[in-house]
């Protein structure tokens, strides 16, 4: 048995009763963060540390703007402050120099409309006639008892009977208010089988898949495209926080979830038909660290900018809960020299990698694509070697790996064959 986490969005029906209020809220929690912006970056020139979240509760909990929202929102709105401050020491630490801390929340005199979460305390689900009601902090209430009571509709396929509502969030999205609901439930599916199969993430190839006698690639140009695209028409608008400018970063964000979402949805597919019950990924952490000095690895002009815009923990996390969903075990392991090493002899050479996409064995004369042969090295991880279990096996599949593109006219990926892709 295991637990599952999966959230789902709900359009809000009464969005003229609720706006008001949701506004309120939203603009309340910019406030806190600004306040919280504030202390941090003080600590940080003071000290050269970070606050963690519990000394930022335990320092703002008195504060006016603390209690605008209900307590259980307020604690939220400074672990998300903490996690992005986390999150950008760890990119710093890695070797980014374009990482930026967080920023202020807030545009001229004016502040964003912030989501405002909601933890158990903080809301009460009535099921039965679809709506939820949402906790006001003390200093916006005109009343004890006054809260906000918001109708939802979710897809038709969705029914939150079935799911333990953990969380609710008010999250501002083209121009209205609109809830997200973060649900947990337990799952014991059946395997689909016994077989491995691995997986390396890559630049020009964002996923290259080996199952052990086929293997799968998963071209990344589609994102690639759309970064430049969307980059480029963003360089057109007179102003960075401008309406544009802020459609312009929604619907790229949106392009980019969306091509995840149908990545992994296409491996777990695969993966299930194949019998496949073990997922094995290469781990990136670190990818950025030089081995010899410890420093940052530098990739080149182009390559230091496709590298840190790529999204691969967020995908490894949709790949994640999609496995589990089908039973699949998911286990991340070392890519350390699984681009060095001879997927069918196990030899390893540093001058093997002939160019990007070509790997020859100098000790073999095998020949192979160099994203499948680290897949392959990467799902014998978990196996044995095909260099140390005396098998004599037919490696042309390395060579010869099939090709799944991202179809844009069905949202889809799909054999380069059957994909006939239309301009961003």
């Amino acid at each position: 048995m295991s637990r599952t986490i999966r959230t789902f969005e709900a359009t809000i029906p009464n969005q003229q009763q609720v706006r008001d209020d949701l506004d309120q809220l939203g603009w309340a929690a910019s406030k806190l963060w600004n306040v919280g912006r504030y202390y941090t970056q003080e600590q940080w020139d003071e000290t050269g540390e970070i606050p963690d979240d519990g000394e930022l509760k335990a320092e703002l909990k008195s504060h006016e703007r603390y209690t605008d929202l209900h307590s259980q929102s307020s604690q939220r709105v400074l672990e998300e402050l903490a996690e992005a401050f986390n999150g950008w020491f760890g990119k710093r630490r890695n070797g980014d120099d374009r990482a930026r801390p967080p920023g202020y929340r807030k545009n001229g005199d004016s502040h964003p409309r912030s989501t405002v979460s909601f933890k158990a305390a903080g809301f009460k689900h009535d099921a039965q006639f679809t709506r939820v009601r949402l906790s006001k902090g003390r200093n916006l209430k005109e009343h004890r008892s006054d809260f906000i009571l918001c109708e939802y509709q979710t897809r038709p396929d969705v029914d939150l009977t079935e799911w333990d509502i953990q969380q609710v969030r008010a999250v501002y999205k083209r121009d209205e208010w609109r809830l997200q609901f973060v649900c947990r439930t337990t799952i014991d599916p059946e395997p689909p089988g016994e077989e491995v199969a691995g997986v390396d993430l890559g630049i020009c190839n964002f996923a290259a898949v080996s199952f052990g006698g086929k293997s799968v690639l998963y071209p990344g140009g589609a994102l690639k495209e759309d970064e430049y695209y969307f980059t480029k028409k963003k360089a057109k608008c007179d102003d960075s926080s401008s309406r544009e400018a802020t459609r312009l970063d929604w619907k790229r964000t949106g392009r980019r979830t969306h091509f995840l979402h149908a990545l992994s949805k296409a491996i777990v597919e695969e993966c299930v038909e194949r019998s496949v019950g073990s997922l094995v990924v290469g781990n990136l952490g670190g990818i950025r660290e030089n081995d010899e000095t410890g420093g940052s690895r530098n990739w080149g002009d182009h390559g230091n900018l496709d590298l840190h815009g790529w999204a691969f923990d967020r995908f490894t996390t949709l790949l994640d809960y999609k496995a589990e969903a089908e039973g699949i075990n998911v286990e991340l392991v070392s890519e350390r020299d699984t681009s060095k090493s001879c997927s069918a002899c196990g030899h390893t050479d540093d001058n093997q990698r002939v160019e990007r996409g070509l790997y020859v064995c100098e000790e073999c004369d095998t020949v192979a694509n160099a994203d499948v042969n680290g897949a392959e090295n990467i799902r014998q991880k978990v196996l044995p070697s095909l260099a140390t279990d005396g098998g004599d096996r037919d490696n042309g599949w390395l060579a010869q790996p099939a090709v799944h593109l991202f179809d844009r006219s069905e949202g889809v990926f799909a054999p380069r064959e059957q994909v006939v892709n239309r301009e961003p």
